[in-house]
């Protein structure tokens, strides 16, 4: 009877045991959710937008350099920038945003 004693005192003092673990299992899931995931979604669409950039395309640079892409490299591609048609060659990873027709409007 003893042990039948100790079941029921252990299985009194588990809920209480589970209760203060419980927030140190949901404080990595909450930041998982509100900081993780949407930075990881972020990098995805910049990402995407890297590998769809192609001859044509307006860029802006992350240092505020506008221009329209000429050619495409592995990891480098040429720009030509106004008002004298410079060409530049920037990194692919330098580029902040792609401005759409739609966009300009």
């Amino acid at each position: 009877m003893t042990s039948d004693f100790a079941l029921a005192l252990a299985a009194i003092s588990l809920p209480p045991a589970l209760n203060s673990i419980l927030p140190l299992v949901l404080i990595p899931v909450v930041f998982y959710f509100l900081l993780m995931r949407p930075n990881q979604k972020k990098q995805q669409q910049w990402q995407k937008m890297l590998n769809d950039l192609k001859p044509g395309d307006r860029i802006t640079t992350t240092g505020g350099i506008r221009g329209t892409i000429v050619a495409l490299r592995e990891d480098v591609l040429q720009i030509r920038v106004a008002p004298d048609n410079i060409k530049l060659e920037i990194m692919r990873s330098a580029i902040a945003s792609v401005t759409t027709e739609e966009e300009k409007r």
